[in-house]
């Protein structure tokens, strides 16, 4: 299994670093695969979604092809049905995938030296779990041997997981019955991959409020109470997660 530099060895090399790691890839791909299912039923979920609020196959798999983000889909699907402004539709699929600019940061200092192209492919196919699997592995920045095949056993399986569900929801949704209840069955899938990531009480009060404001902002026009309870859940976390830390400084 790779491992950290031995204090007092030199760093290995770039080349070393990036060198494809067969271990290291299927150790990764060992850690991810728990969660696939999860992953592929959430996308077959969205896919039929696509299809029953009213874009064409063709349009829905073009979407999860670009977009790649569930939830940002889903977000975003009732508010084109409904024909809101597209102010509205881009403002709240951004604010609901704001978590990949944390993901990005936290990412980027383990592959800053990466060519940027390299660096844009990974952060197209990172999701939520694979970011936080892969950070409780390398949880420091060190130049580890093995680190970039380890993401990759993380990140491609979850990739090709979401989208053959999400295909199979899409050219099969038009055959599926609506009384199949399969909203019921995406909200199932969706906390399947939440519950892991509910991993300090500062997330898990962020979840609770975030819970609370999209229950009592229900009635809002063109579901902005979606983009509310993100917005007041993550701020939520952070205040919380920020006064946890001034603690344990001022306590030693």
């Amino acid at each position: 299994m790779s491992g950290a530099v031995p204090p007092g060895q030199p760093l290995p090399d770039t080349d070393t670093v990036e060198a494809q790691d067969p271990e290291a890839w299927r150790e990764g791909f060992k850690t991810g695969l728990p969660t696939l299912f999860g992953i592929g039923a959430w996308g077959l979920v969205v896919g039929i979604a696509m299809v029953k609020t009213g874009l064409t196959a063709w349009q829905a798999t073009g979407m999860t092809l670009l977009v790649f983000a569930g939830s940002a889909q889903l977000a975003s699907l009732p508010l084109i049905a409904a024909a809101a402004p597209i102010w509205v539709i881009f403002a709240t699929a951004l604010v609901v995938n704001l978590r990949f600019v944390i993901f990005s940061a936290l990412l980027g200092p383990h592959f800053a030296h990466l060519p940027w192209k390299q660096r844009f492919l990974l952060g197209y196919i990172s999701g939520d779990l694979t970011v936080a699997l892969f950070l409780q592995r390398y949880p420091t920045v060190e130049r580890v041997a093995g680190k970039l095949s380890y993401l990759k056993g993380l990140m491609y399986p979850n990739w090709f997981a979401w989208q053959a569900g999400s295909l199979v929801g899409i050219f099969l949704g038009s055959t599926i019955p609506t009384e199949w209840g399969l909203g019921f069955a995406g909200t199932l899938a969706i906390l399947c991959i939440m519950v892991p990531l509910v991993i300090n009480h500062a997330a898990l009060c962020g979840v609770l409020v975030a819970g609370a404001v999209s229950v009592l902002a229900y009635g809002l026009p063109y579901k902005l109470g979606l983009l509310l309870a993100v917005v007041v859940g993550m701020v939520t976390a952070m205040l919380i997660e920020e006064n946890l830390l001034k603690k344990k400084v001022s306590h030693g």
